[in-house]
């Protein structure tokens, strides 16, 4: 497992502990899975936001039907 290394002042720290203290997590899960979950949401949102602009500039979709079919998604009917 590889190991980051963060500069932070000693009000920054004690806000992080108290946070995790807060949240009961160590303050290495808390940064971890803080900083993870917020770069996923960023990354999805960049994600969205690149379709739309490929979606307006050629407007077109299908039905829901045949994208569930076409990823395998249905219940099998």
């Amino acid at each position: 497992m590889a190991t980051i290394t963060v500069h932070v002042s000693d009000v920054e720290k004690q806000f992080l502990d108290e946070m995790a203290k807060l949240k009961g997590k160590s303050l290495s899960d808390l940064l971890k899975t803080t900083t993870l979950e917020s770069l996923e949401d960023e990354y999805d949102a960049r994600v969205a936001d690149c379709a739309y602009e490929e979606y307006l500039k050629k407007p077109e979709s299908c039905p829901l039907s045949e994208t569930i079919s076409e990823y395998g998604l249905g219940n099998g009917e």
